[in-house]
C-alpha cells in the first residue's frame, strides 16, 4: 500500500450520504496508521469558509458564484490540501471541482469553457511533483435521485439556496457529474447512494481497496 499522499473527493447532492462515509473512511485509514485530513469545499480555511457562506446564502449570478468558489479553492489548496499531501497524509474532501462543473455548469448553465479556464488557473500543481493540474486520485460519486435526497433532508435543517432549487436543477446537476465522469472515467467510482447504508459503504471500501490503498 502506497504511503504517499492521497487525495479522495466525495461528490453528490446533499442527502446522498457523503458525510457518513467520509467519516467512516477516515477511521479506516487511521486504523492503518495513516494521517488523515478531512475537509470540504467550498471551505476548509477561515477565508474559504467566509466565501462558502456567501455562495450558499447570498444572491448572485453564476459567474460570481464560480469566481468565489474558485477563490475559496485556491486558498484551500495552498493552505490545506497541498501541505497535507506533501506530508504524506490522506486528504478526504467533501466536494471539489467536479461539484463546480455540476452545480454552476450543469445546474446554473454557466459556460463550461470558462470553468475550465478557471480550473486550469487555480489548480496548477503549485510546486507539486510534475506538470499538470491537482485533481483527486479518486472521486467517489454518490449518485442519488433528487427526490430521494429531498425526502432524506426534509425537516432536518433550513435549506440553503441550492437545496431550495427545483428537481429539474438537480437533474441538470446529475448530468453535469455524469459528463465529468465520462471525461475522466478512471478517476471516478460511481455509487448508487439509494442502496442500504451497509451496501454503499461496501462499495466505498471496494473502490479504495481496488486501488491498493487499504488492506
Amino acid at each position: 500500500m502506497t504511503q504517499g499522499g492521497l487525495f479522495i473527493s466525495f461528490e453528490g447532492i446533499d442527502g446522498a450520504g457523503k458525510s457518513t462515509h467520509i467519516d467512516a473512511l477516515a477511521q479506516a485509514f487511521r486504523m492503518q496508521g495513516r494521517a488523515v485530513r478531512v475537509t470540504r469545499e467550498p471551505g476548509g480555511t477561515p477565508l474559504a469558509e467566509k466565501l462558502r457562506d456567501m455562495v450558499l446564502n447570498d444572491r448572485m449570478d453564476a459567474m460570481t458564484e464560480a469566481l468565489l468558489v474558485f477563490a475559496a479553492r485556491r486558498d484551500h489548496l495552498q493552505q490545506v490540501i497541498e501541505p497535507a499531501l506533501a506530508a504524506g497524509a490522506v486528504v478526504l474532501c467533501d466536494r471539489f471541482t467536479d461539484a463546480t462543473f455540476a452545480y454552476q455548469g450543469g445546474g446554473r448553465g454557466f459556460d463550461l469553457s470558462l470553468l475550465t479556464v478557471l480550473e486550469n488557473m487555480v489548480q496548477d500543481t503549485l510546486g507539486a511533483k510534475g506538470p499538470g493540474l491537482r485533481q483527486p486520485d479518486l472521486t467517489i460519486w454518490f449518485d442519488l435521485p433528487a427526490e430521494i435526497a429531498a425526502s432524506r433532508l426534509a425537516g432536518t435543517r433550513a435549506p440553503d439556496k441550492f437545496e431550495s432549487q427545483p428537481l429539474e436543477f438537480f437533474q441538470r446537476v446529475a448530468a453535469g457529474y455524469l459528463q465529468r465522469m465520462i471525461a475522466s472515467p478512471g478517476r471516478f467510482a460511481r455509487i448508487d447512494a439509494g442502496n442500504a447504508r451497509d451496501a454503499v459503504w461496501q462499495r466505498v471500501l471496494d473502490a479504495v481497496r481496488g486501488r491498493g490503498w487499504l488492506t
